[in-house]
């Protein structure tokens, strides 16, 4: 039965992380301003929120993040200069960042882990349900992830968190759930998790993936979880916690995704990225692709 809750408007974007994995391009810029094609990664994050109605949009980051906030905002100096050029397509894309969102900015200090930074934003958020959604992984925007995910809370209640079924081999490199089906084929209730178990002890190939809707009480939790696997505060703990016992916020249910994700986490998924995005780009896209299949062939006859 359908129930009401209060309806999500604000999103949370850690972007915290030293991006150790991308050095040395990381040394002085932030990995989630690396190019994807030709917008940093973050953006299109934001672009994800913003489509899902969540024009509220708090990033928590960290030191040597200033680009993040200077992408958003304006840049008059070049907007000037493109309009005096008269560049209007270029002058719209330099504008569309600046005028995507209403960002607001924390920084989490110590790298205390994921559920430090969701915590940290436990002031701006206040007691409303809200969205995580973790830089890393792009959501390709034809397949509405995060809408279906704040369908389901407003639905149930309490949390839902985004899962995919992967290879029982990679599935410690993800957070687990055990979970059991509902009458919804994409919805699972979610009775346990686990960060990034062994494919032995694994209770499910049900993969955690970078997007959540949180009840507010999360916050309560998080703040009393001790810190865990590699030594920080998990989110996967504190989820734990309210999928065990639903007095405390609600259930926590699982979306089943099956669309088309890009994980710029690791520099090979990363690039492979930015060659399906580019091919499917109507400017780039037919010479990309003939320069690919020639590329291609002729790898294939020098083996």
């Amino acid at each position: 039965m359908t129930q009401s809750h209060p309806r999500i408007s604000k999103a949370v974007i850690p972007a915290a992380g030293l991006g150790t994995r991308f050095l040395p391009a990381t040394k002085a810029t932030p990995k989630e301003m690396l190019p994807v094609v030709d917008k940093p990664a973050i953006q299109y994050v934001v672009e994800e929120a913003v489509a899902a109605g969540l024009g509220d949009v708090l990033m928590v980051t960290g030191r040597n993040k200033r680009p993040l906030e200077d992408h958003f905002d304006r840049n008059y100096e070049l907007e000037s200069a493109l309009q005096k050029k008269g560049d209007a397509g270029r002058l719209a894309k330099v504008q569309e960042s600046s005028d995507l969102a209403m960002m607001h900015y924390v920084r989490q200090g110590d790298p205390k882990g994921l559920g430090h930074a969701v915590l940290c934003a436990a002031p701006h958020v206040g007691h409303e349900p809200f969205a995580v959604l973790l830089g890393d992984d792009l959501i390709d925007p034809r397949d509405p992830l995060l809408q279906r995910m704040i369908d389901v809370q407003e639905q149930y209640g309490g949390s839902v968190i985004a899962l995919m079924e992967v290879a029982p081999e990679q599935i410690h490199l993800y957070g687990c759930a055990a979970v059991e089906s509902t009458e919804d084929s994409d919805v699972v209730k979610v009775g346990g998790l686990v960060e990034k178990p062994d494919a032995a002890e694994a209770p499910s190939n049900y993969a955690i993936i970078g997007r959540y809707v949180l009840d507010p009480h999360i916050f309560d939790i998080l703040r009393k979880t001790e810190p865990g696997r590699g030594g920080e505060i998990q989110l996967t703990d504190a989820l734990q916690r309210l999928a065990e016992d639903e007095s405390v916020g609600g259930p926590v249910h699982g979306v089943v995704f099956k669309g088309r994700r890009y994980d710029t986490g690791d520099r090979g998924d990363y690039l492979r990225a930015i060659v399906r995005l580019a091919c499917e780009r109507e400017d780039l896209g037919p010479d990309f692709r003939t320069w690919l299949r020639s590329y291609v062939a002729e790898e294939m006859q020098g083996r």
